[in-house]
């Protein structure tokens, strides 16, 4: 098979635009849908072609954006659906694709759905949402958390009982048990469709359905203080029920009434458990995101095993997917450093599978800190003093060493970092040796090796902190081989005794340096390779 015989998302890198923090064009500090469309030839010309925006939606900002109160709308922070219509339709002027964020577990308790749910137990939509009368105590009906602290029910005064809500006491949980949410959210995802997006990063897939006997959640013997205080159960009976995987063939389903179309779940569990979203017979998500790269210890065996395990477990025609950051989790250069950053890209962008980049992840951008009085999210607010804070890896794009960086004309909506007049896209547009630079020679290397698209994985033996890999083709192979230490390793890979040689096409300082592969090398500290064999 050659890349012809590949879907669009199989061969592209995905890009996440938080649109709150990626570029104001209104002056209000908050960035917007017309900012985004004055940076789309920047995007393209970083060699991305699919750009996923987190929600855009009319929403009351309880989560910014994830307590959604009208699925098929903008809210006015972003512009209108003029702009939305203008910015879908350059974007595919530009040969590139457009995802949406897409939250179907819980509403905003603005929505008119829950408004109608709450205002009786005998109306229509009473049982769109997840009621329980109260525990014979007067309490809640059960133990479940709410992943922003506290319990997971609300009581509601008006009709004498509790709501669920898995996050927020604003964002109530759907009851996709109900056959009538079924079909309301399923129009909800054609409109969009209609409208010609190109598919959906569906927001804590996972979550959808609950256990209908509202049993207890068990405690987590692992549970330490350090963690949340909703980690101090296992999510058993809230979380990866049974019945989820018929809700998300449904919206595959929905997706394949359309023109190749892709469905994203975002899904934190084990690999043994995210395979299974792919579906039997591959009938669910199209990419069930895989997040160990952003949650393992950043060590070469632990990765090394994560890699293996997870290409031993995907099924029979499931294709893989790798993230390296997001908006819910620290940046990769805070992570690992900013030299390892540089290790990092070169490992998301030469794995099997379909990458996934964060936004300002290009540029070197790290978590900026916030004073108690600069924090905006609700998790920080809730569970203080945990740093499980989101608000420093959301902070502004750093587009030049301008006043707040070129982002806005007023004070943005979160600070910026005090580097940003070094840190920046402008600067290092014109630095040959700087981050952007290096992240899209990669890209194009990956771009026009077929091998680094679609080529097979096959794992080479290493020691210490070494990483190594082929990607294999009919007619190229190419090697890898990443040092995610500080120390220097020898590197002299021994497959079936055979003789290892070729040219060194990239280093992580940037284009070939007239290298040669012959059988060893030594890999320097944060330093890596990317190797064209020879047969």
């Amino acid at each position: 098979m050659t890349a012809k015989d590949y879907l669009w998302w199989q061969k592209e890198i995905v890009y996440q635009i938080y649109p709150r923090s990626f570029k104001d064009s209104s002056g209000d500090g908050v960035g917007d849908l017309a900012g985004i469309i004055e940076k789309l030839d920047y995007i393209k010309n970083l060699g991305v072609k699919v750009i996923w925006l987190s929600p855009i939606f009319p929403s009351p900002m309880a989560d910014f954006g994830y307590d959604v109160s009208d699925y098929t709308g903008i809210h006015p922070l972003f512009g209108d659906m003029k702009d939305f219509d203008r910015l879908l339709e350059d974007v595919h002027k530009r040969g590139m694709k457009l995802l949406l964020d897409f939250v179907p577990n819980h509403s905003s308790y603005k929505h008119e759905w829950f408004e109608e749910s709450r205002s009786s137990k005998d109306n229509p939509k009473r049982d769109w949402y997840i009621w329980k009368d109260p525990a014979p105590d007067g309490g809640p009906p059960n133990n479940w958390l709410s992943a922003f602290g506290g319990s997971g029910w609300e009581y509601d005064e008006t009709t004498g009982q509790y709501y669920y809500h898995a996050f927020l006491k604003e964002q109530p949980d759907l009851n996709w048990r109900n056959p009538e949410v079924q079909l309301a959210m399923m129009d909800q995802m054609r409109f969009w469709l209609d409208k010609g997006v190109d598919g959906f990063r569906v927001d804590v897939m996972w979550h959808m359905i609950k256990d209908d006997e509202f049993r207890d959640n068990p405690p987590n013997p692992d549970y330490t203080e350090d963690k949340s205080p909703y980690d101090r159960q296992l999510q058993a009976y809230t979380t990866d029920q049974p019945e989820v995987h018929d809700i998300v063939k449904m919206m595959r389903g929905v997706i394949e009434e359309y023109d190749e179309r892709l469905l994203i779940g975002e899904i934190y569990l084990p690999v043994e458990r995210l395979v299974t979203y792919y579906g039997q017979d591959n009938e669910g998500a199209h990419l069930p995101f895989n997040f160990q790269l952003v949650t393992l210890p950043w060590d070469a065996e632990t990765i090394e095993a994560a890699i293996n395990k997870y290409e031993g477990a995907l099924p029979p025609h499931g294709w893989p997917n790798w993230v390296l950051g997001n908006h819910d989790n620290s940046r990769i250069a805070t992570r690992v450093g900013k030299e390892q950053a540089r290790v990092a890209a070169m490992l998301l962008l030469t794995l099997r599978g379909t990458p996934t980049m964060y936004y300002g992840d290009e540029i070197g951008m790290e978590d900026v800190k916030m004073s108690k009085e600069q924090v905006q999210d609700p998790q920080e607010k809730n569970i203080p003093g945990k740093g499980l804070g989101r608000d420093p890896e959301r902070t502004p794009m750093q587009w030049d060493d301008s006043p707040n960086a070129g982002f806005s004309n007023s004070e943005p909506w979160l600070p910026l970092m005090d580097n940003y007049k070094e840190v920046n896209v402008e600067r290092q547009e014109e630095d040959d040796q700087s981050m952007l630079n290096y992240y899209r020679y990669l890209i194009k290397l990956r771009q026009s090796e077929e091998v680094l698209q679609i080529g097979d994985h096959l794992p080479v033996y290493t020691e210490g902190n070494l990483l190594a890999y082929i990607r294999a083709g009919d007619k190229r192979k190419i090697l890898i081989a990443l040092n995610l230490g500080k120390e220097g390793g020898n590197f002299e890979p021994d497959m079936d005794g055979k003789i290892l040689q070729g040219e060194i096409l990239m280093t992580t300082a940037g284009p070939g340096e007239d290298r040669k592969f012959e059988k060893k090398t030594t890999l320097k500290p944060n330093e890596g390779l990317i190797i064209l064999l020879k047969d």
